[in-house]
């Protein structure tokens, strides 16, 4: 139960703790731009006040009046009875500092690649002025190409996704960002509306549960499109797609980087013979890997398999 606002207010430190107590007795699910109680209670209850969602510590002692503090609790309410990602409550997700629009349309972008972009994929990318055309495979919403656009100012960017409900997502992220001179989106199922363009670099979140997990989801992954996360039996569909035709879409010295889960294993059991590279990010090496063109399997023949969003 939400705390009574007293007359003369509550602070957000404890809108925010009873915000998270509330959380974990209703036992939601987290990894939609949070992986705690604490941290998605803060998200929702400064959304909901209109303050910094990054700045939790300024505002901690700040006392709320019982209107605004009632929003809150309705906020929290509403995620607690809908199940719904706070992402999607809010229509916003964050990766990093960079804010995109969401909906139902897109799952939730979190992907760890947006940590490999920020310093520009170094150092398996020595000169970044040198990166001129970047494709990003299962866009979704938008954001890998638009922080793939930023992180490469001279490049220009292919979104392509099978999805047209995720590409109108995009166009609005692209579009906030005042970027639609430099990132076109595609309709494309992998790579099968590219015909034979080449890029210097290819970013991809495709799909990649598997079979049994997709049984198990919580509701709040549920709630998500079943298209942006199944991938086949062990979760490698659609990353066997696209390393059977990455390397005649990738120019000589290119780069794909493609995140994959908890497959890792799966992957190099799949492929004993390529020299996939781990970068860490947050959580760890073996959720993203690297592949130089040089290093990639020939290409095979083949059209690709549905998408998912970043």
């Amino acid at each position: 139960m939400a705390r009574t606002v007293p007359a003369k207010g509550i602070s957000v430190r404890s809108l925010v703790l009873d915000a998270a107590a509330r959380l974990e007795e209703a036992g939601v699910a987290f990894g939609h731009g949070t992986t705690n109680a604490v941290d998605e209670a803060a998200w929702l209850v400064l959304h909901a006040l209109g303050l910094p969602v990054h700045q939790l510590g300024p505002y901690l002692d700040l006392a709320v009046g019982p209107d605004r503090a009632k929003v809150a609790n309705a906020l929290v309410t509403k995620r607690i009875r809908t199940r719904k990602p706070a992402a999607y409550l809010l229509k916003e997700a964050w990766l990093g500092p960079n804010r995109f629009h969401v909906d139902e349309r897109v799952i939730v972008p979190r992907s760890f690649i947006a940590e490999l972009l920020r310093p520009r994929l170094a150092p398996w990318i020595a000169e970044p002025a040198r990166v001129r055309a970047v494709l990003d495979l299962c866009t979704g919403s938008g954001c890998l190409a638009i922080l793939a656009a930023l992180a490469f100012p001279k490049a220009s960017v292919d979104a392509a996704d099978l999805s047209p409900d995720a590409l109108a997502v995009a166009k609005r992220n692209v579009s906030d960002y005042r970027l639609g001179k430099r990132v076109r989106l595609v309709q494309s199922d992998l790579f099968g509306a590219l015909g034979g363009r080449a890029y210097d670099l290819i970013v991809s979140n495709p799909p990649y549960v598997t079979a049994a997990s997709m049984r198990k989801l919580p509701e709040e992954y549920r709630r998500e499109p079943e298209m942006a996360l199944a991938s086949g039996a062990d979760g490698l569909a659609h990353t066997r797609a696209i390393l059977a035709q990455a390397k005649r879409h990738l120019n000589p010295g290119g780069l794909l980087v493609v995140e994959i889960g908890h497959n890792r294993k799966a992957l190099e059991r799949a492929f004993p013979g390529t020299a996939f590279q781990w970068p860490t990010v947050s959580a760890g090496p073996g959720f993203v890997f690297v592949l130089g063109r040089e290093a990639l399997p020939a290409p095979r023949g083949g059209r690709g398999r549905p998408r998912k969003s970043a």
